[in-house]
Parts: structure tokens; sequence; C-alpha cells
């Protein structure tokens, strides 16, 4: 009797920033570092599902269990919401992405996970549809829409829970330096100092500046960029949780650089820069340095296209 083919299937995801200053829960961009997770279908009957991870420090101590593992649950996510049943897999997973850093390393497991409930199920997916369950696994749709699909990503939620997302392609000439410091922070404690109420004007301040951001993106006005960041609705509320951001965010400009930011919940920072990759880390690195953070620099291309697939047959009896 034939046993249940065995296969495997491979999903790259990028990572993302989000907010890229005044465009708070609608602004992500992908960045060229990746999670990389291989799930293998194991035919054997009463096999028991796990994750093995590893790569970037605090990789090797994500969870491992189905109860647990965040790319596990977001599997399960996107079975329950498909009525559809999935065998167990086996997950080895490299991860070059830093953890809880604000760099979209839980959107892009959240995304992993999604198309992987599609994949080993035998399921075609809509990104879509893809978007749609990511955004119910991780709470906001900024950091997974840019994972999914690429580039700069625009997103909307509607008042039904529904989410739309726009792309639109990034500048080569535009890197991102993105300064990470020695320590971690946890997206809901940073949420959780955000105002519940805000000022008409930092309202209308926002609205602006993040139309402004994409407006001058299109036209090839980047010296307007800088004035495009500028944020009164969350960066004020986390500067106590990051040390050295306010000192960071008041760096004047400088030859290359087009704006800095804190990139999405933080604690990274980063900068859109043109020129200067190096000089431009290291001056954020040193006001991280100032507030005794060790911090280390990392310049990313933009990731043009979102997630990646690719199956491999493994054996047939």
């Amino acid at each position: 009797m034939m046993a249940p083919r065995e296969f495997s299937i491979d999903v790259r995801v990028p990572a993302s920033t989000a907010n890229l200053g005044a465009g708070f829960d609608c602004l992500g961009l992908a960045l060229e570092v990746y999670l990389n997770v291989r799930a293998t279908v194991i035919s054997k009957p009463g096999a028991r599902a796990v994750a093995r991870s590893r790569g970037v420090k605090g990789s090797s101590s994500l969870p491992s269990t189905p109860e647990e593992n965040l790319i596990f649950r977001a599997m399960a996510h996107a079975a329950e919401r498909e009525k559809l049943r999935f065998p167990a897999v086996r997950l080895a997973v490299q991860n070059d992405i830093p953890v809880a850093s604000g760099l979209g390393s839980s959107a892009a497991a959240t995304v992993a996970g999604v198309v992987l409930g599609f994949a080993v199920a035998g399921r075609a997916m809509s990104r879509e549809v893809a978007l749609q369950y990511a955004a119910e696994v991780e709470g906001h749709a900024d950091n997974v829409a840019a994972a999914l699909l690429g580039g700069l990503v625009v997103t909307v939620a509607g008042k039904d829970g529904s989410v739309a997302a726009v792309r639109k392609r990034w500048p080569k000439m535009i890197r991102v330096v993105a300064v990470t410091p020695q320590c971690t922070l946890d997206t809901s404690k940073s949420r959780a100092v955000l105002a519940r109420t805000v000022d008409f004007r930092d309202a209308v301040h926002n609205l602006q500046r993040s139309a402004l951001f994409v407006a001058a993106l299109e036209e090839r006005r980047y010296d307007l960029l800088w004035e495009a960041m500028q944020d009164r609705l969350h960066q004020i509320y986390r500067k106590a949780l990051v040390p050295g951001l306010a000192d960071i965010l008041a760096i004047p400009r400088m030859p290359g650089l087009l704006g800095i930011a804190l990139s999405g919940a933080g604690p990274s920072v980063i900068a859109l820069a043109t020129d200067r990759f190096d000089v431009i880390g290291e001056e954020i690195a040193s006001r991280f340095a100032r507030h005794g953070l060790e911090s280390a620099f990392r310049t990313f291309e933009i990731a043009q296209d979102g997630f990646s697939t690719s199956e491999k047959h493994l054996r047939r009896r």
C-alpha cells in the first residue's frame, strides 16, 4: 500500500519597518533580510509537530510547540478560517530578523504561517485573503502587508475588520539604515503608552505628512521626506521606553540623510538615506551609546517583492 507522500515547502518572508514617522499604522516597507522556514509534512501516523529555530540572537529560544509557536498558530488560524485540515509538519526555521526589535519579526512569522497553512493543505491562496488572516493574527496590517507584498505598502482597516492594501514601488537609490540597540521592547508595552485621544492639530499634522510621504516619493521630491517623517502621534510617547530615542530624533539634517524614525514599535531606529550610510549609522549608534546601550547597524535595500515559496517532494513509497 502506498504511504502518504512526504514533501517540504520552503517559504521566505522579508523583514519590514512600519510607520516611517508620521504614517502610524498605515505605512509599511519591506526590507531585504529574511525569515526562512521549511515545513516538512510528516507521513508517519501519530507524528508530533515541532519547530526548531536558529539564526540571530534569540532565535534558538523561540517556542517549539504548536500551542506557543507563532508560525504554527498562524497556520492554525488560516486553517480554521478556511475550514482546512493539514497534516503534522516539522518546521526548520532560519531567522535573520532581529527578534522583538521593531523590524517585523513577528509579522514575518505570521505571514509564513498563513502561507504554509494553505500550502501544506494543498489549497490555493490569494494574497488578499492571506493579508486578512495575517492581520487578524498580528493585530494590525502594516508590517504583514509589507511582508506579503513587498515594497512600500499603504494599508487601511475597515469598520468590519477588513483590510485593504496598495503597494508602491520604492526608489532603488533610497536605502534603510537600521540601528538596533541591545534591548528588546514588547509591542504590547509600546502600544500601551500611547494616548487614547489626540489633539485635533496633532491628527491633522500626521495626516498631512503621511500623505506628503507618498506624494514626495511619487514625484521624486526626496527633499520633502524629512518633513514628511515628523510625527506627533506615537514617537513622543515612546521616547521614555527607548533610551536615546529623543536624542536620535533630534539629529540635524546631514548629507545623504533623508529622515529618521522609530521602526515600528521599536526599539530599532531607521534612517532613510541615499549616501554615507555608515556615517549615518554610526551617528545614530553613538546616541544610543551615550545612554548606555550598545547597538549594531545594517544598511538594507528594499525588498521589492514579498514572500516566496518553493516545494520539494521527498519520497514516495
